[in-house]
């Protein structure tokens, strides 16, 4: 079970901050309250899904430069910007480097709180996802050098025969890995093995390591 999503409000004119604060909360969101995108930054917790509302002028860093730093962390947190100022160029900027919305003062409420909504629902999935990713990345962490190396001729789409003759080990022996590998991975399918590859992004070309028995 995932935690609450949280929508992080940062705009350094506190009445609008407060007031932004207000409505997203009287339409039940989690909220936390930052004057400067640094101070969002610095006060970030990992592994947290949410979306930012972030005000694009702003002293020491910019939405769209806070919307940069994001992208070098790695940060994929939905940002929606909200500008009193807005330009074609500033809005081709903020949605090149990454805003999901930009809208301009005033705005009407009903257009935030939907934006924050699909927001939300996008920074879930992508949180679901990562879940998953590491979930998956750690039961292939657990496997031997050997059933790697099985693991990567299934797939390769190869017979359990192929895959023996490459390694210089017998069939049955290919079958004892083959069955380890999707108990530990647990997997009931090799459809369902090779999917797991797929969303761990698991290398499937080990052909330049060193082989070896365990």
């Amino acid at each position: 079970m995932s935690p609450d999503p949280v929508v992080h409000v940062i705009d350094d004119d506190e009445a609008v901050r407060r007031s932004l604060d207000f409505l997203l909360r009287s339409a039940q969101f989690d909220t936390r309250t930052y004057e400067t995108a640094r101070a969002f930054l610095d006060g970030l917790p990992e592994g947290h899904p949410g979306c930012v509302v972030t005000d694009v002028k702003m002293p020491e860093m910019s939405g769209v430069e806070l919307l940069h730093h994001m992208r070098q962390k790695d940060l994929r947190m939905p940002v929606i910007i909200i500008t009193g100022h807005a330009d074609v160029p500033m809005a081709v900027d903020a949605m090149k480097s990454g805003a999901v919305e930009f809208l301009e003062k005033p705005f009407d409420d009903d257009v935030l709180l939907s934006a924050v909504r699909s927001a939300l629902a996008s920074a879930e999935s992508t949180f679901r996802r990562d879940v998953e990713r590491a979930e998956l990345q750690q039961r292939f962490a657990s496997l031997s050098k050997r059933e790697r190396e099985v693991l990567d001729g299934l797939v390769a789409g190869k017979p359990n025969k192929a895959i023996a003759f490459d390694l210089g080990i017998s069939p049955r022996t290919v079958e004892i890995y083959r069955a380890h590998v999707m108990t530990k991975m647990h997997a009931v399918s090799l459809s369902e093995l090779v999917r797991m590859t797929m969303i761990a992004g698991y290398p499937a070309d080990r052909a330049t390591e060193t082989r070896s028995v365990v």
